[in-house]
């Protein structure tokens, strides 16, 4: 067990001792928030006024502004459990160039325990600083207003981003076995920070695309997480929001918010709740676990 535990460690190391390589980790979401403050918010506000015509004068402008941000929020989340994953497991494709990933097999330490002292070392890595954006953001809408949000939902936040965490983990662990060079790793991590935002929803609501392409976006994880964030987060505050509306409209108002900004997942016609969301990308985590051992195994066994 100490042997794993030290690779873990190492895996660890290399990601925080390298400043550069944590900042970029970041840059999806960095790039919403620096968009947020450009024009999205206007974008997310617009969305929100068409949506609730007749009642602007009954819906305080903080709860507006308050369920903005915490769009705002479970969009820098989201991208960054996809982000900071995929960076940290660069260890891998750069210990396959400098032939140390060699060594580290002709050591006694299991082939399995490798390959999962990388995907610990990432998922340790992935929640730790899409935790901090989680506890800094909370700090920062309670010194703006009220979010409305309970210990459990925050609780349930945190678990969540756990959860995506592991997940984003997972799945990127089989996509990295297929690099050979950093120059790939890094130009595939450019694809992926650019399109990432549209697929999660952080830059346009997925509702604005075409049934077909949010279905498409929706078989992504990072999707699923994003939605459960988002639900857990403005919850309390469409309660609050429904409350000030006191029945006018029967609740329609908040049902439509609620899928205009996706609070729950849906592809090709299948709504998801919470939990079959959570089931979702769990199934999707142990495919992909058991996937990138057995890949490992057979890569160096060849060798």
């Amino acid at each position: 067990m100490k042997d794993f535990i030290g690779l873990t460690r190492r895996n660890l190391l290399i990601y925080f001792k390298d400043v550069l390589a944590m900042i970029f980790s970041l840059l999806t979401s960095i790039i919403v928030f620096v968009l947020y403050l450009l024009f999205l918010k206007d974008t997310f506000v617009d969305a929100m006024t068409d949506t609730m015509r007749g009642l602007e004068n009954i819906v305080s402008s903080g709860n507006i502004d308050m369920f903005v941000n915490g769009i705002l929020l479970s969009g820098i989340l989201g991208s960054a459990t996809i982000t900071v994953p995929y960076t940290c497991l660069q260890t891998i494709v750069k210990d396959k160039e400098a032939g140390v990933d060699c060594d580290i097999c002709s050591t006694p330490l299991k082939r399995w325990k490798i390959i999962l002292s990388y995907f610990t070392a990432s998922s340790i890595s992935a929640f730790v600083m899409t935790g901090i954006i989680l506890t800094v953001g909370l700090i920062v809408l309670s010194a703006l207003g009220d979010m409305h949000m309970t210990a459990s939902s925050i609780a349930a936040a945190y678990g969540i981003v756990l959860l995506g965490s592991v997940s984003s983990t997972a799945l990127f662990m089989v996509i990295m076995m297929l690099f050979r060079s950093s120059s790939t790793c890094t130009a595939f991590f450019g694809i992926l920070s650019a399109a990432s935002g549209f697929v999660i929803g952080a830059y346009i609501p997925l509702s604005k695309f075409s049934d077909t392409v949010r279905s498409f976006c929706n078989l992504f994880p990072a999707s699923h997480i994003t939605s459960m964030i988002r639900d857990v987060l403005l919850t309390g505050l469409t309660e609050d929001i429904n409350s000030e509306i006191n029945g006018l409209d029967n609740g329609v108002f908040i049902s439509s918010i609620r899928d205009v900004f996706s609070f729950k997942a849906s592809t090709f016609g299948t709504d998801f709740t919470a939990a079959g969301s959570a089931a979702y990308i769990l199934a999707i985590a142990i495919v992909c676990i058991i996937a990138m051992t057995v890949v490992y195994n057979r890569t160096y066994r060849r060798r």
